[in-house]
């Protein structure tokens, strides 16, 4: 069954493993996620359970959120968001998501929205290869062709410069390197996407070996 969690992105760091290797590791930290809801198939017609992360001032808050939070016996959330596949009798309305329903060498995905970089060319935005930089070129950096002449129109999907980032990005197939309880922080191998304290979704592997 699916596990998840929600987090803030800290930053990086590294870890040493114990036979000496070097490993990169991103700090997530998942506190206060409680269960604010349990969707089931007779009444939203599916099945998940919805999980509010990170308090936020009662006076930002309104009417209906208050309510719902209220159920939960909880104070409103920043962020909420739905885990679906999980097992719903593990749960209950109000129930604390610790960090530890994750083990040190869980492969999990992570979900994040990219760091922004504005607008952007063709070479940075997709990768294409500029033109010569000498030799009379009058061709650098520019897209190039707008596709066949008879069409009399530019098709749908030409990469072309425009705004780059800030999308949400999954990350599939990324090891946890170490839980610590006390602190609600996860470890976990390699990068994941978005800023430091951007919102960061971690749930459990979809094509896990």
């Amino acid at each position: 069954m699916t596990k998840g969690i929600l987090g803030r992105k800290i930053g990086m760091t590294q870890v040493f493993a114990e036979n000496g290797e070097l490993i990169p590791v991103t700090v997530v930290e998942a506190g206060s996620n409680v269960v604010l809801q349990k969707k089931t198939i007779e009444n939203d017609g599916y099945e998940a359970i919805q999980i509010g992360f990170s308090d936020k001032r009662e006076k930002l808050a309104n009417k209906p959120e208050k309510g719902h939070v209220a159920k939960a016996n909880t104070a409103p959330k920043r962020f909420i968001r739905e885990f679906r596949g999980v097992n719903l009798d593990e749960y209950e309305v109000g129930q604390e998501v610790q960090v530890n329903i994750f083990a040190e060498g869980d492969v999990v995905d992570v979900t994040g929205v990219s760091k922004g970089k504005g607008f952007q060319g063709s070479i940075k935005r997709h990768g294409q290869s500029r033109g010569p930089m000498s030799h009379g070129s009058r061709y650098h950096r520019r897209p190039g062709s707008m596709g066949p002449v008879a069409p009399n129109r530019v098709f749908k999907g030409k990469l072309l410069p425009g705004r780059m980032g800030g999308d949400q990005i999954t990350v599939q197939n990324l090891t946890i390197v170490k839980v610590d309880a006390e602190r609600n922080l996860l470890l976990i191998k390699g990068n994941v996407p978005g800023a430091k304290k951007s919102l960061i979704k971690v749930k459990s592997a979809v094509k896990a070996k």
